[in-house]
């Protein structure tokens, strides 16, 4: 993923979220779901956001193709503070809203069309 020639003392951790069209998706109860997206996140080693997001874009497009979908070409980077380890902010986007939190939550996240990945607890 990385070139082994950089100067890892120099460059920073960055997280960078990209956006892909997955197409058609099926049904959902009854009516014909037009498109699927998904969100992705994946970490960077970089002099700066600019050439972490090039780096990123550049690996979506790959992405993409491998698994026959469209990049949109949203992309969004996050530095971050602390180097990657348990627990460690990888993320962070601050929206303004009026909404209050549970319309909030239903608005941006819980809409009820997401595909969730549940744990199973034995």
């Amino acid at each position: 993923m990385g070139d082994a020639s950089r100067n890892a003392e120099v460059d920073e951790w960055f997280a960078v979220r990209c956006v892909f069209n997955l197409g058609p998706s099926g049904t959902s109860s009854g009516e014909q779901i037009e498109r699927a997206y998904e969100e992705r996140i994946t970490l960077w080693r970089a002099a700066s956001s600019d050439e972490a997001v090039q780096l990123a874009e550049s690996e979506a497009e790959a992405y993409a193709h491998d698994i026959d979908a469209e990049f949109v070409g949203l992309s969004q980077s996050y530095e971050l503070v602390d180097e990657p380890d348990h627990g460690a902010e990888v993320f962070s986007l601050i929206r303004e809203s009026d909404l209050a939190p549970n319309d909030y939550l239903n608005a941006f996240f819980d809409t009820g069309s997401e595909y969730q990945r549940h744990v199973e607890s034995d």
